[in-house]
């Protein structure tokens, strides 16, 4: 195979790879075509074995195989694009074009099994299990292609009668935001920023669904809040509706000022402000969305009309005074629970931490530390202010107490999602990686939580392992806490997603560790143990590390007295182990595995059920064979 057509084949393997691994990640979809895209997405996610044990192959693959794959790469992305677009769309838009959108669904599960029909599974090499995988997800794709789905006749009367009506009957709107998910304010609003983002972008023509939308969604909207005017309260805030002011919805008020809205605008980030508190904030020169910290594309700011139509109604049926319009207003940049004077306090340990003494540094970082677990508004409100940098200079500290401190605050901060990208773009990987190693032990074990938390996004797994934080973590599982091995578990189970770290933990040695866990039925680590090792088994390397370390006895016993999870894990492990050698085979079946193979293929879960029918299968081959 050429170097060129190496490339080619990696090229083709890993977009595929990324392909079904974005769709699996999709967050669940909660509108009309809940079930169609829930059965897209796991048929989808059947065919990530095909493309990895083709990645993990180093078989060249033919041209034809090639264009079969490329074929199905395109019809992946398409998927992809429809499913996206179905999650963050208009709810009330896609209910009105259930047919439309329907068609489109029809036509991607036609493009993939067109694709799998491409495909020559025969001359591929791949295992006896991924091509039977493969077969059944084809045939499944083939069902799906030839059948049509009956539209929900009942779902069409009632946006009839709703859209119709000046006063729709509740029961109708009631069945509408349950079968439509959109049940709450927020959902409503969410609804009401997707409409608003589809007409402004939409290149067709406004029709008859565009003109209904706004009367139905305002409709809706009249109902939930009447149902429950205080919905998005606090439940102890609930018990005293009755008995003092209403409670103003987190939603009515702007993110900036914590007002009551009176003009409410939508910015290019999709995100509601009122209007001269963010005419104030562009005019200062910003350009950034206070409550996202996303750059705007653009200044234009578009009336919600939809939310100001909802505040006016909350006020009338509250009996509240709509504001008047202020001239000034609080600088906030996000969540309704930081005040003035916690804004304030948190610029103050800021300073301390960046000029302070070290007792100073010590106790700043320490109430950061609590600061950041108490909510989320706190950990946007902190990473904003600019501790992030200062915090990942205190892991370097000489004192112990402080390092501390500094890796916990990280750790509770690293929960927002935005803040893992600041935390690494800091260079914090490095450091987190050299307490793990050296620093106290409640230092190691909060070390080992923060990689864990920030391996989340995949391309951090890579740096992670690249800093050499894999036989730190295989120390503290041998060394640490009943905590601190669970911490470690965690993170090296989540790194070894990740292919390369699978070898990186195989040659630091993690499988002798492993082994003794789960021979310690009373440590409580027997199910991170059968995790890792179960992933480390389709690793080559992994592979003959866990052979050579005498296993086959304990997995037959989980196999045996399990939990139904670890059961599945044994079986996943002794299936690879098996698979192309004789002796571990015969071992297996010497020691008596048979029976209980036999009773979880019936009883097992779905993996364990084809796991153990896989190793019977090789037992049957080995006996027709002799």
């Amino acid at each position: 195979m050429s170097l060129q057509d190496e490339e080619l084949r990696n090229l083709v393997l890993s977009q595929l790879v990324d392909s079904v691994k974005a769709i699996s990640e999709l967050s669940e979809c909660r509108n009309v075509f809940k079930k169609t895209t829930g059965d897209l997405v796991r048929r989808v996610k059947l065919l990530s074995p095909l493309f990895e044990e083709l990645k993990d192959s180093d078989e060249a693959l033919s041209e034809e195989e090639l264009k079969s794959l490329e074929t199905l790469r395109i019809a992946l992305v398409s998927t992809k694009e429809l499913l996206n677009s179905t999650n963050h769309g208009s709810k009330i838009y896609q209910a009105f074009k259930r047919e439309e959108i329907a068609n489109k669904f029809h036509n991607v599960t036609e493009q993939i099994e067109a694709a799998l029909c491409e495909i020559p599974y025969k001359k591929l090499v791949i295992s006896d299990e991924v091509r039977e995988q493969i077969e059944l997800v084809h045939s499944q794709f083939r069902r799906a292609k030839e059948r049509t789905e009956s539209l929900d006749s009942q779902l069409d009367k009632d946006l009839i009668m709703a859209e119709k009506e000046d006063d729709p009957d509740p029961v109708i709107l009631k069945r509408l935001t349950d079968k439509l998910h959109l049940m709450t304010i927020n959902d409503l609003k969410r609804e009401s920023v997707a409409f608003h983002e589809m007409f402004i972008t939409s290149d067709e023509v406004p029709g008859d669904s565009f003109q209904k939308m706004p009367s139905l969604l305002n409709k809706l909207m009249e109902y939930v809040l009447l149902e429950n005017p205080a919905n998005d309260a606090p439940e102890s805030d609930k018990d005293l509706v009755k008995h003092r002011s209403p409670v103003i919805p987190d939603d009515f008020r702007c993110p900036i000022s914590l007002e009551l809205m009176k003009d409410p605008v939508i910015v290019s980030t999709g995100q509601t402000y009122e209007r001269s508190c963010i005419q104030k904030w562009i005019d200062a020169g910003h350009k950034t969305c206070p409550k996202t910290q996303l750059t705007l594309l653009h200044t234009a700011l578009t009336p919600n009309y939809v939310l100001k139509s909802l505040i006016s109604l909350w006020c009338e049926t509250n009996g509240v005074e709509l504001p008047k319009s202020r001239e000034t207003c609080r600088s906030k940049k996000s969540g309704s629970s930081i005040s003035d004077f916690d804004r304030a306090a948190i610029e103050g340990l800021l300073r301390k931490l960046a000029i302070g003494d070290p007792e100073q540094q010590r106790a700043a970082a320490g109430e950061l530390r609590l600061l950041a677990k108490r909510n989320a508004d706190n950990r946007v409100c902190i990473a904003e202010a600019g501790a992030i940098p200062l915090l990942v200079e205190l892991l370097s500290s000489s004192d112990p107490r402080t390092q501390e401190h500094a890796v916990t605050a990280l750790l509770n901060l690293s929960i927002n999602d935005i803040n893992k990208g600041t935390i690494v773009n800091a260079g914090a990987i490095p450091d987190i990686v050299d307490v793990l190693k050296n620093g106290s032990m409640e230092a190691r074990e909060n070390a080992a939580a923060t990689l864990f938390s920030l391996s989340v996004i995949d391309e951090n797994k890579v740096a992670i392992g690249a800093a050499g934080a894999i036989p730190a973590l295989i120390k503290l599982l041998c060394e640490g806490t009943p905590r601190g091995k669970k911490d470690a578990a965690t993170a090296i189970f989540n790194l070894s997603i990740y292919q390369g770290n699978k070898a990186r933990a195989v040659r630091a040695g993690i499988v002798s560790p492993l082994m003794t866990l789960l021979k310690d039925a009373g440590g409580g680590m027997v199910d991170e143990a059968l995790a890792i090792l179960a992933i480390l088994a389709s690793h080559q390397e992994g592979k003959a590390a866990i052979g050579q370390a005498a296993p086959i006895p304990v997995l037959v016993e989980v196999i045996r007295t399990g939990s139904p999870r670890n059961r599945e894990n044994a079986a996943a492990v002794l299936w690879s182990l098996c698979t192309g050698d004789l002796q571990q085979l015969e071992v297996t079946k010497e020691l008596g595995a048979e029976e209980s193979l036999k009773e979880l293929s019936e009883n097992g879960t779905d993996r364990a059920k084809r796991k153990a029918s896989s190793i019977l299968e090789l037992f049957q081959k080995v006996e027709s064979d002799s």
